[in-house]
């Protein structure tokens, strides 16, 4: 089973092991009680809670909670004398460099929160001063008796020796200190301080949190007959365990997005797709990434709760997290997002988005701003009978009550005007989106496939891949429910990583070490069957950023490697520069079963492909009397042209003149563009 709470839905998909079918069920967040919410809707697809054997978990709890400031834990920061404000100086970056009035986020640790201590290790791992105990049980006092929920240990180099750091923590429990201690050097044992503190910190706020969400959800669940084990769905697109997850929450906060992205991993492993671009359109946002030989692009550092411009992350916006995470670009379009204009007459789109509650003016439940949902109503590329399967009643009056007022009216147009405005504006957001992982990544989009899914996905698919030149794409199965499916095809896995810090290639002795611990870790946790992939981070010496490249045990490869990929990205490799190892890393993976849909056969005679019913529509820039087709009624193997519209579910999908729409063995709509076009 597989469930992903997002911002305006809680997809949950059940996967029968021995018949293949699929279960699907869609339901409104409730973001106050996820847990309550997803019980409720267990109940209703689950007879018999004892077969469940795996439940996967996505969860954006750790996210809203980030960008809300809210219910956020009460941390302390136990650090170095001198280094009390490192996590607010930062790197000393203004998010808007011409902005005078440009604010930094609010530090998540108050400086009254912030205790420093005397001692200090050198770069070398030898200690320089150390650190007094009398000291450091004054601070402990003082954390008890202030109630503080969680501490995190941030001190000097504790990366290369982290023995200050474990100190301070014994210290701290023999006070009597019951609540979550993170230490920077286990939460990110890596060098540059700054990073590694904001990491622990992350972790310090999130963790009382997250472990209350997780042990509310894990009670629940036992107490409704579920007893199967309950994992989460990482950033980096692996599983992690509840226990792993509660420690380290930091770890989750894009675990949705990754799962969709892990999703179209598997299909394009099943399909034979190389080169693959990867669009979900939400209810919040839109997300584009790239999947190159059937791995997607991996980033290992990025701002939590940070602002984008035009999809790119914006430094120091946010708060730096270093882990491995799905690199993907982001733009404010979702279902949910308000369409505004501001005071100079331009139409504008987001941040602001209706959410789940109260939802774009067409749910009928208090909302009044205009949304992307509003404008495919009023379109009529949406049918307001048939969202959920007919659960969600769309108000078409309502939508284009909103429209008007907020919209056409202002601008001094037609409501159909309006919207069809609206649909060109987030297009073209979107379209940005994939080309920064795409054009702008050395990339040529024409060569790719694009995997529309999300509710909206399959809505703006073809109006993307025409602005882009892609003439390929594939709407999965459940498209709205895709990112809970990739949450049936990982793996757990963890990841361990040793600092290393210079130009010598014997790095056997590194990795020895690190797989000594990586093997003990999963043993301590009950894993005795593992698979160790090893990767050395490396740069020119006197660089600040490193290529990851994969470690099979000769030097010379690795050194090769990474010239090559350095010259693929940045355009040029040095013979005559020093290479640096700056860590070693060794990523732990654990077999886990796996969803795995069932082919069909094709069939030859598709000619009770018949449209039943057609409805005026706004489609390629047009109105037409487009026709409407049944997606679950659809047999394989069936083909036809558009201009047309395909319901299901949880997703529409807009077919434009000029594409084909073909059913293929896996049920999955495949779209090409003519050649005539």
């Amino acid at each position: 089973m597989g469930i992903d709470v997002g911002g305006t839905f809680t997809d949950i998909i059940l996967f029968s092991e021995k018949t293949h079918e699929i279960t699907v069920l869609k339901v409104p967040t409730v973001p106050k009680n996820p847990e309550e919410a997803i019980l409720r809707s267990l109940s209703r697809i689950v007879d018999a809670p004892t077969q469940v054997r795996i439940l996967n978990h996505a969860t954006t709890i750790a996210t809203n909670a980030l960008l809300t400031r809210s219910e956020l834990g009460k941390a302390a920061l136990i650090t170095n004398k001198g280094f009390r404000d490192i996590i607010e100086i930062a790197r000393q970056r203004r998010p808007e460099l011409y902005n005078l009035r440009s604010k930094r986020p609010v530090p998540l640790i108050r400086r009254s929160a912030r205790f420093v201590i005397r001692g200090r290790m050198l770069a070398d791992g030898s200690e320089l001063e150390g650190l007094s105990e009398q000291e450091i049980r004054r601070i402990a006092r003082e954390i008890i008796e202030q109630d503080f929920e969680s501490v995190a240990i941030g001190l000097l180099n504790s990366y290369v020796n982290p023995a200050h750091e474990k100190k301070v923590e014994a210290i701290l429990q023999q006070q009597g200190f019951h609540g979550e201690i993170i230490l920077s050097s286990e939460a990110n044992r890596e060098y540059r301080e700054y990073e590694r503190f904001s990491t622990a910190v992350v972790n310090s706020v999130l963790a009382p949190l997250v472990s209350r969400y997780l042990s509310r959800l894990t009670s629940s669940l036992q107490n409704a007959g579920f007893a199967s084990p309950i994992y989460l769905m990482n950033s980096a697109g692996n599983m992690s365990t509840i226990e792993f997850a509660s420690r380290y929450p930091s770890s989750i906060i894009e675990s949705g997005p990754a799962a969709g992205v892990l999703a179209c991993v598997d299909l394009a492993t099943k399909l034979s797709l190389p080169k693959v671009v990867t669009f979900d359109m939400g209810g919040t946002t839109a997300k584009a990434g790239v999947v190159v030989n059937y791995d997607p692009d991996i980033a290992y550092e990025f701002e939590a709760a940070g602002s984008t411009h035009s999809g790119r992350s914006i430094k120091g916006s946010g708060y730096s997290v270093r882990q491995p995470f799905i690199d993907l670009a982001e733009v404010s379009a979702g279902g949910g997002t308000i369409a505004w204009v501001d005071e100079g007459g331009a139409l504008r789109l987001g941040p602001q988005s209706a959410g789940a509650d109260p939802g774009p003016a067409a749910y009928d439940r208090g909302g009044k701003e205009p949304t992307m949902t509003d404008a495919n109503v009023v379109l009529g590329r949406l049918n307001p009978e048939y969202l959920l399967g007919g659960e969600l009643k769309l108000r078409y009056d309502l939508a284009l009550k909103a429209i008007k007022e907020k919209v056409a009216d202002k601008l001094g147009i037609d409501v159909l005007a309006g919207a069809q405005g609206m649909i060109k504006l987030v297009n073209h957001n979107m379209a940005r989106a994939i080309s920064i992982v795409s054009v702008e990544r050395g990339r040529d989009p024409r060569e790719f496939t694009l995997i529309a899914f999300g509710g909206a996905g399959p809505l703006h698919a073809c109006d993307l891949a025409e602005e882009m030149g892609i003439r390929n794409i594939v709407v999965p199965v459940h498209p709205g429910l895709f990112s809970a499916y990739g949450l049936l095809t990982g793996d757990l896995a963890s990841v361990f990583s040793k600092p290393v810090l210079s130009t010598s290639f014997n790095l056997e002795d590194h990795f020895a070490a690190l797989r000594i611990e990586a093997s003990n870790q999963l043993t301590k946790q009950g894993f005795t069957n593992f698979v160790l992939q090893e990767f050395a981070e490396m740069q020119y010496l006197g660089q600040s950023f490193t290529l990851t490249v994969p470690y099979g045990g000769r030097p010379d490869a690795i050194k090769e490697e990474f010239e090559r990929r350095h010259k693929e990205i940045y355009g040029y490799s040095s013979s005559d520069d020093k290479i640096e190892i700056v860590n070693v890393k060794i990523k732990a993976i654990v077999k886990i079963p796996k969803a795995s849909q069932k082919n069909e056969h094709l069939n030859e005679d598709t000619s009770k492909e018949v449209s039943t019913k057609a409805r005026k529509a706004w489609i390629s820039g047009s109105e037409v009397n487009a026709p409407i087709f049944n997606r679950d009624k659809l047999i394989v193997g069936s083909s036809l042209p558009g201009p047309c519209i395909v319901e299901e579910y949880d997703s529409t999908t807009i077919v434009n003149s000029g594409w084909q729409w073909k059913i293929d063995e896996s049920r999955n709509i495949r779209l090409e563009r003519l050649e005539n076009i």
